[in-house]
């Protein structure tokens, strides 16, 4: 289990946290060859504001250009980390032309900037430009062909917009079976990469196509300096296939979490779409949890190490969700509502308020490590040296048979599970800081509140459902030796060590991904 962790944890998104609506000006000088690009990229309303906040600086109810200029000039700098999320001809490569200025208007913010190609490429009959994130936190997408504006080369060129391409088999197997130590993508993954998020089409005359299509494209497995446009950091979890069910379900949460922002902002003028703020709010908390997040892990591999009852586990599940919520709420109404930090602040403190969290689950592994392997913390541990050795063995494997709590082990318990619930419940979810600085923004907070609150309750209905499975597979593991109590003994001890060593290994790789 542990093996299979480390090869599958990774910095994973279930859904986009930005979306974007891009255009983009293509440049080509007078022997066609592409020399610049200039991005105009509108981001969505939830996400806008969260970007502006605390950025009024001199309290005028406007957030202007210039308070925002600074904003801008940092996220110039991540983006050339990001490779600007531009991928075009024959592995170009862009520098930042320093024209980047961002303006907000209509609760929406644009970012406007200019990327200069280091050796221009002729565009010949087939250049290709994608615009994407491939670690799919940030969405980004050309409503139609108008997006796209040529400077010079108009009259013998055309532009067209190419659908998303399904990745094969074997380039997704090899693309998620890169460890978090690959800083870059093999050359050829990297081309065969290319067109799965949509791609811009350049056709100028009769020249040639490039000879090949291979580029340094969004490094997938790199460990990324910074998060976008100082966005709230990403949830570290299972690095899940983007296809088939697990697709579907990043497709859902996508939809929903949009669908989610814009009830709320028809909240302004329409209090009917409280209803179906708070529907869509539960359903996302269903899809959220179902995603590579690291609460049902490790709440699932606790009942498999512990002797916990079912109804145990749907009640951890439940006050884990609940403080996961309350913790968001807290975290916006003090930082953003009463210091008026800035985006780019809330999102570095929620990124160490996940560090501790990694942290604990670490420490929850370990305990439950020693514990199963020394005995500590039962009583009925107090009367026998745990071994496998002579006549003792019978006693231990007696001892394994008995895993009904008694009075004496819950009251001891309490504090381990208080462990399991800040461990889970201490990490903010990101779609709800940014939900609750939207709320706040437009005085709705209220709303707001309630929304989070239902995210919760959808988020502890489905981790409360596969804590469940895994109390239910334990009992049946235990089964196995039918009469034979010594069989049975053994495969519960070695299964909850299993689920022991599966949260101990889960919350050092969470720990390492998240540093």
């Amino acid at each position: 289990m542990a093996l299979v962790l480390a090869g599958m944890s990774q910095p994973a998104l279930a859904h986009p946290h930005i979306f974007i609506d891009a255009a983009v000006d293509i440049t080509l000088d007078d022997a066609g060859r592409v020399t610049a690009l200039h991005h105009s990229w509108t981001f969505d309303t939830a996400f806008s504001v969260w970007m502006v906040q605390g950025l009024d600086t001199n309290n005028d109810g406007i957030v202007s250009s210039e308070e925002m200029q600074e904003l801008a000039d940092e996220n110039m700098l991540g983006l050339a980390d990001f490779g600007f999320y531009t991928v075009a001809g024959d592995g170009m490569d862009f520098t930042a032309a320093g024209d980047q200025r961002m303006r907000y208007e209509d609760n929406r913010v644009t970012l406007d900037f200019t990327i200069d190609a280091v050796t221009p490429q002729a565009a010949g009959n087939h250049f290709e430009l994608g615009v994407y994130d491939a670690e799919y936190y940030v969405a980004i997408a050309f409503d139609d062909v108008s997006d796209v504006t040529l400077i010079n080369g108009v009259e013998d060129c055309a532009v067209h917009l190419e659908p998303p391409k399904p990745m094969a088999p074997d380039v997704e197997a090899r693309l998620y079976a890169l460890g978090p130590e690959v800083l870059e993508l093999p050359p050829d993954l990297a081309a065969a990469m290319r067109g799965t998020q949509g791609m811009v089409v350049l056709s100028c005359g009769e020249a040639p196509p490039p000879a090949t299509a291979i580029e340094a494209v969004n490094q997938v497995a790199e460990a990324r300096p910074s998060v976008p446009f100082g966005g709230p950091p990403p949830e570290v979890g299972l690095n899940l296939p983007r296809t088939g069910f697990f697709g579907w379900l990043q497709n859902q949460q996508r939809d929903f979490y949009a669908a989610m922002t814009n009830a709320l902002d028809a909240l302004r003028s329409d209090w009917n779409a409280f209803w179906v703020l708070g529907g869509l709010s539960f359903l996302y908390g269903v899809f959220h949890a179902a995603g590579p997040g690291h609460g049902k892990v490790v709440i699932s591999s606790y009942m498999l190490a512990n002797e916990r009852q079912l109804r145990q586990g749907i009640a951890l599940s439940g006050v884990s969700a609940l403080m996961q919520g309350v913790v968001a709420i807290g975290f916006v109404l003090v930082l953003a509502g009463i210091l008026n930090l800035t985006s780019t602040a809330l999102g570095e403190a929620a990124h160490w308020v996940g560090v501790i969290s990694y942290g604990l689950v670490a420490l929850l592994g370990l305990w439950l490590v020693l514990r199963k392997v020394f005995g500590w913390g039962h009583h009925h541990h107090g009367h026998h040296d745990h071994d496998h050795h002579g006549h003792e063995h019978h006693h231990d494997t007696h001892e394994h048979m008995h895993h009904a709590v008694g009075p004496a082990d819950i009251k001891g318990d309490w504090r381990e599970q208080l462990g399991v619930i800040l461990a889970v419940g201490l990490r903010p979810c990101s779609g709800a800081l940014v939900v609750l600085v939207f709320a706040l923004s437009q005085g709705l907070l209220a709303a707001g509140i309630v929304s989070v609150l239902l995210m919760s309750l959808g988020t502890a209905i489905t981790v409360a459902a596969l804590a469940s499975l895994a109390v239910l597979a334990k009992g049946l593991a235990g089964r196995i030796g039918g009469a034979d109590s010594a069989i049975a003994g053994h495969v519960l001890w070695w299964a909850e060590l299993l689920g022991a060593v599966s949260v101990l290994a889960f919350g050092v790789l969470l720990l390492i991904a998240s540093l």
